[in-house]
Formats: C-alpha cells, structure tokens, sequence
C-alpha cells in the first residue's frame, strides 16, 4: 500500500452511535482491505466466539481472494469450546509475529486498542500509525482508533457487521465462512436470545442457512454439550454467588479451576444464568488473577446499561454486557460492589436510566 493510498485512508465516518451505516461505508472498508497485499487479523484478548469467528471468516475470504493473511490471537490456546470454528487451526500467537511489511491492520470485535492485551502492551510501535488500521465492530463503546471504522452498534455481533459487508458487495460466502458468521452471532446473542437479537439479525442468520452454516454443530458446540470440568468448576461459582440489593455476584479464582481441571474460559457462560435471577438487577462475575480482578458485567435489565458502569473503571461492551478490570485486593473487589449497589439503590429511587450522565 502507497503513502498516498494510507493517506487517503483518514477517517471520515462520524456515524452517530446506534445508526445503522450506509452502504458507501461498507464499500470504503472494503476498498481499503482489498487493496492491501499483507493483512494481519487481530481481536481482542480473552476471545469468545464472535472475536474468532470475525478473524477467521475474514481470513477465509481474503486468502481466497489472493492476500497473504495472517489470524491471529493474543493468547496461544484458543478456548475449547471454540475450537469447531473453521479455520482455527490457522490461528497464531500475536506476540511470535514479525509486523515487518505488513500492509494493513484488519482489527475485529475490539472496542478499543486497549483489548488486545499484551499484544497491545508489548507492541504499541504497531498501532502508532505507521501500518494503517480497518476497526470492524460493533460496541457501543469503540473508541474510533481506526484509519476507517466500520462500527455498526446496532449489530448484534461483529460477525452481523461482516455478514452485511460481505453481502452489501456480493462477496462470495461458502458453508465455512457461514459457519464461522453465524457462529459469532450465535455466540453474542445467546441463539438469538438476547435483547440486541433485531429483524435484521434474524434475516442475516436465514441468509447464512442458506448458504450452508452449520447450525447444529453451532449448538452442539457453544450450548449444549459441555465437559465435566465445566461443571465442577460452575458448582462452585453459584455456590459462592451472594445477592444483595439488586446484585448477585460471584468468583472464580485460580484454586477453583485447580480443584475443577477447568479453564477460566469453561465459566463463562455462568454469568448470563445469574443475570436471570429474579430480582437482580446486575450480575457480576470477578475472575480473580494474579494481575488483578477481571470483571464480567451482565443485566437484562431495560433501565440498567452495564457498559456506562463499566466505562467508570476504564472498561466497556455493550448495554448488557460489559467488563472492566480492578486492581487485585479484596478490598478493591468490595468497594466496587459498594458502588454498584449504590447505583442501583439510587436508581430505584429515582426511576431514571443508568444511561443519564449523572451515572456515569
């Protein structure tokens, strides 16, 4: 890719939050992925089934198409639960690749450049410019960090976002790259069940049916079958939950998965269960590390956005799903519960939403 060419890349989308992108948004993305020769695909650390899905579909097209791409993750391991996805054993470690002549920066799922983790923290000489970025996403908290951005937080996946690009510009999609997109909105939605599920998801998943996605290996994969450990290691988070005050939270620390023979990506999916707990009003989930406290937010609550509250400890997601990070120490885990109760305690006392600047 020329000077002139990255030149021409600055970004020019200031697409309110919450619209849906004109079709002119799609073919900049587009042009810019497609006349890079070199791409390295990256999402965010801790990935889940619509971070993978999004790089390895994207992968997928764009080696067919005759561009040396490159997926990869920050972290070595890809969660087990997650290794049916097409084209993951392609996947590569971040950290052991070499940027030199790479054309482009194709980042998906990732809200800010922050989420990348150690990649980002090891290698910041890569995102200062130099190599021009495309940001594919869809949260509502994504901070704009791209050459272009293609962030649609009306989506209810990123994989719904590149699902639209591919059929906006009659991008040829095969039964791998359907499995791969539909598996990531499977993923974010919890089979279309969540709140950000709209027409337009439920028409983009049929379109991926017929072009072949596998949705009972979808299913069977993300949902229903499970190993033991996982269910070791969730016994012993819900029977730590505690709940008070419209909030139910638990743990999970390193003896737990120890004891369990599990990985902290098996409890997961625990915390969508307590958020639908009667009564809560947030779910809170605190992976304890040796590095601190990573915190998984949840709420299905109309008036409670999860991702404001965590934008108040420099994290984000979206309205109903979030996360953030803590300093390590209990007394820091204790004082962030005290917060958020009190938020909630303020809230249902004046009935107005967690969306309100006075929150935030």
């Amino acid at each position: 890719m020329s000077h002139a060419e990255r030149a021409q890349m600055t970004d020019t989308n200031n697409q309110p939050a919450g619209e849906q992108l004109p079709r002119a948004e799609f073919e900049r993305a587009w042009q810019a992925i497609s006349s890079a020769r070199t791409i390295f695909v990256l999402t965010h650390a801790n990935p889940d089934a619509d971070a993978i899905a999004s790089n390895l579909a994207l992968t997928d097209v764009l080696a067919r198409r005759g561009h040396a791409v490159t997926p990869a993750l920050a972290e070595r391991v890809v969660p087990g639960s997650l290794q049916y996805i097409p084209g993951v054993q392609y996947l590569v470690p971040a950290l052991d690749l070499d940027i030199t002549g790479v054309d482009l920066l194709l980042i998906v799922d990732c809200a800010d450049l922050g989420r990348l983790g150690p990649v980002y923290d090891q290698h910041p000489d890569w995102f200062d410019g130099t190599i021009p970025i495309v940001n594919i996403d869809h949260h509502v908290t994504n901070s704009r960090y791209g050459a272009i951005n293609l962030v649609d937080s009306t989506a209810a996946a990123t994989c719904e976002v590149i699902s639209l690009l591919f059929q906006e510009l009659g991008v040829e999609i095969s039964p791998d790259v359907a499995t791969c997109l539909l598996s990531g909105i499977y993923g974010d939605t919890l089979g279309l069940r969540t709140a950000s599920t709209t027409s337009r998801t439920v028409r983009v998943t049929a379109d991926l049916l017929d072009r072949g996605a596998n949705l009972g290996l979808i299913v069977d994969s993300l949902f229903r079958m499970k190993p033991f450990s996982t269910l070791k290691l969730w016994a012993m988070v819900l029977e730590r939950a505690e709940m008070l005050n419209g909030v139910v939270w638990t743990e999970i620390t390193p003896e737990m998965l120890a004891t369990s023979g599990a990985t902290s990506a098996e409890g997961e999916g625990v915390i969508n269960f307590l958020a639908g707990i009667k009564g809560a009003k947030i779910a809170i989930l605190f992976y304890r590390q040796p590095e601190g406290w990573r915190v998984s937010l949840r709420s299905i609550a109309e008036d409670v956005d999860v991702a404001r509250l965590a934008r108040v400890y420099n994290g984000g997601g979206h309205s109903r799903a979030a996360g953030c990070r803590l300093e390590p120490g209990l007394e820091t885990r204790d004082r962030f519960l005290l917060d958020i109760m009190a938020r909630i305690n303020a809230l249902e006392r004046a009935p107005v939403s967690l969306l309100d600047e006075g929150y935030s």
